[in-house]
């Protein structure tokens, strides 16, 4: 299925799609399709750019459809008795806060971030503060009034994804908070959220966060239906970043009794934590021979500009696939650019 041939899914939200980059797979395009044509949800006059979901009393999955072509996103949100915990908050697009407030009837705030790709923490000036594993604060802090430029062309005209402008963020500087691997916050009454650095799809700054009281792991970017990009192969292969993801998950596994849930940033969600065990295997095997134990491959064109560079892909299985460079060296975090203006 070729981008140009994704029929468009008729959402509730504002914004309207107008131009793909890589298609998704036919499993999470069915099962989004289905979601937001044929099951409740509510879009607020606070941001008309969000579809609100419910997926437990207390759970709020904020929908919004990613502003250059890549995959559209979830935000979770988890109201506890006191105060309520956002993990990662867009773009910014709309007025996130004030649609946070709404659903919650004002209690205070706790936004956190995964990673710091774009379509997980620009929006964090909204809110003033945000907190995140602290090896993620420097690419956060090189946040700027220039990093939604690329989503306009030459003209000042939408390229992927049709929305007001003025409907951004005006960018203001923000409290950035780093906080340690194992760092927990109470939501109240002993409600408590845990940071989980893991490494792989966004860096070593990266993080999931589990919800102790209902056993749910928001795991980021590092699962997903779609494709899982988990990082890169490097030699020694004890300080690559795929190496350091199978790290996290194996200690994920060691703690199974305290995760029954899997909400993912993309696509699918509420997955089984069994499915941890899958991805485990699958990441055994590339590691026992990156360069051999992968089920196919393709050249495909660097985010930053650059020549090609070979993608390797292996199955995890009855999910999806993961997806892997190998390079001569650890490769260094990527800056958000204020000249990045990529025309997908």
């Amino acid at each position: 299925m070729s981008a140009d041939r994704m029929r468009p899914i008729n959402g509730k939200s504002a914004a309207k799609r107008i131009l793909w980059g890589p298609p998704q797979n036919h499993i999470s395009w069915a099962y989004m399709k289905e979601l937001r044509e044929n099951h409740p949800c509510t879009v607020y006059e606070e941001d008309p750019y969000i579809e609100v979901y419910q997926f437990r009393d207390n759970l709020y999955g904020l929908f919004h459809q990613n502003c250059d072509g890549m995959g559209d996103v979830w935000m979770w949100l988890t109201v506890g008795p006191e105060k309520c915990l956002l993990v990662d908050n867009g773009y910014g697009l709309g007025d996130l806060k004030a649609l946070v407030d709404r659903i919650t009837g004002g209690k205070e705030i706790i936004p956190v971030v995964t990673h710091d790709h774009f379509d997980h923490a620009f929006g964090s000036c909204r809110f003033g503060r945000v907190f995140c594993h602290e090896k993620l604060v420097p690419q956060i802090q090189a946040q700027n009034e220039h990093m939604w430029d690329y989503l306009f062309d030459d003209n000042g005209n939408n390229i992927w994804l049709q929305f007001d402008r003025k409907d951004l963020p005006e960018f203001k500087p923000f409290d950035i908070i780093g906080v340690p691997d194992g760092y927990t916050w109470d939501l109240g009454g002993g409600y408590e959220i845990e940071l989980i650095n893991s490494n792989g799809h966004g860096g070593p700054g990266a993080a999931m966060y589990l919800d102790k009281h209902s056993k749910i792991l928001f795991s980021g970017d590092n699962i997903c239906s779609d494709v899982s990009g988990c990082g890169t192969v490097s030699y020694p292969l004890e300080q690559c970043s795929l190496w350091a993801y199978r790290e996290c998950v194996k200690r994920l596994i060691a703690r199974i009794d305290e995760i029954d849930w899997l909400f993912p940033e993309h696509f699918i969600v509420n997955l089984e934590s069994c499915l941890l065990y899958d991805i485990l295997e699958a990441l055994d095997t590339v590691l026992a021979d990156p360069k051999n134990n992968y089920d196919y491959m393709e050249n495909r064109q660097s985010g930053n500009g650059g020549p090609p560079r070979v993608t390797y892909y292996k199955y995890i299985k009855g999910f999806s696939t993961m997806s892997y460079g190998i390079t001569d060296g650890p490769e260094p975090p990527v800056m958000i650019s204020a000249t990045r203006h990529l025309k997908k």
